[in-house]
């Protein structure tokens, strides 16, 4: 049973103690890009294990250390990574186009700051918004994904302090 904390575009603020409380239990942390600055990566990464990729927003130090892309087994879940781009609305449409052509069972992006957690076709697609900015988006949130035996579940939890 793994418990996966999922975050995006945490864009160099100060984390949430609700999310910092979720870190500390998760088996596993994934970040989809813009951190903004390798002291945020190394910031999560004293939790726990990290898999992460690079956004628009990062800087070189991340750049050469992240992939764009990632994609990842995790107890048979075949996990897709990748930030996204262009517009907030077609974000969705990058994010089916990048995998298009690879067999993964979530794909989970960010860029746009809005939670998306919607099965198209036999594909979930999850977007765990961003814990730190409401810009475009009703609330800041942290995703979680838990898997279990090839099997998975995925949650938008909204940060209230």
């Amino acid at each position: 049973n793994m418990k996966i904390v999922v975050l995006s575009d945490t864009h160099s603020r100060a984390l949430p103690a609700s999310l910092k409380a979720a870190l500390f239990q998760a088996d596993l942390i994934v970040h989809v890009g813009d951190f903004c600055s390798l002291d945020d990566l190394k910031e999560i990464a004293a939790y726990t294990e990290v898999k992460a990729v690079y956004g628009n927003m990062d800087d070189m130090s991340l750049r050469n250390k992240l992939p764009s892309r990632d994609i990842f087994d995790a107890e048979g879940v075949r996990i897709g990574l990748f930030h996204g781009k262009g517009p907030a609305k077609e974000v969705i449409e990058y994010a089916k186009e990048e995998f298009s052509k690879d067999k993964v069972d979530i794909v989970v992006f960010g860029h746009s700051h809005s939670p998306y957690n919607e099965k198209i076709g036999k594909v979930l697609y999850f977007n765990p918004g961003s814990p730190t900015d409401k810009i475009s988006a009703p609330m800041c949130s942290y995703g979680i994904i838990e898997v279990k035996d090839g099997k998975y579940n995925c949650e938008i939890i909204e940060i209230k302090d």
